[in-house]
């Protein structure tokens, strides 16, 4: 029995959801609308300001749906809402991003600067040289680009130097020993 997937969505005023054909669920609200299609087999409905999603059987697959479909129309609803943002922190000397335009411009220690354009649905801040908050209404596009971002250069386990995510805990390594002198 799946326990994410049985409790209801309730819908926020100023947010209106429609499921169309082919089990295609469009959400719109204040901040913006998000479409996506889901598995046909499905029971997804409104009734009062409630989303619910039922299974058609007890079957394995149709079991693993049912949690993941009520939890992805669920970010749907909260990213039309209040949307969703990553904070990554930058750490290193030298390292630093600043906002020109619509690109995010980044030293990283390269020999050239690392640029990454803003997209229609991501949006960049830079509050300081050593912070970057990327925000936007869907949840798995918003942590895709913070990922793309960060793979720019990942921080090393030995000075920690690199892009992480806000809040993240990098495990450091040791240095190499050095041998004494005989």
């Amino acid at each position: 029995m799946s326990r994410i997937g049985l409790k209801a969505i309730s819908v926020p005023a100023g947010v209106e959801v429609k499921v169309g054909d082919g089990n295609a669920v469009t959400v719109k609200g204040p901040k913006g609308t998000l479409t996506k299609t889901f598995n046909k087999d499905m029971i997804i409905k409104v009734e009062n300001s409630e989303v619910t999603v039922s299974r058609p059987s007890e079957d394995k697959f149709h079991k693993s749906l049912h949690g993941l479909t009520r939890t992805l129309i669920f970010n749907m609803v909260e990213g039309v809402t209040n949307g969703y943002s990553k904070t990554l922190t930058i750490e290193g000397v030298g390292y630093r991003a600043a906002k020109q335009g619509k690109n995010l411009v980044m030293n990283l220690g390269y020999s050239h600067q690392v640029i990454v354009p803003e997209t229609d649905e991501i949006k960049i801040e830079v509050p300081q040289p050593n912070q970057i908050i990327i925000s936007g209404i869907d949840k798995q596009a918003v942590g895709q680009f913070a990922c793309e971002i960060r793979e720019k250069r990942p921080p090393e386990p030995y000075k920690g130097k690199g892009i992480r995510y806000d809040g993240e805990h990098i495990i450091r390594k040791e240095g190499k020993a050095g041998k004494g002198k005989k």
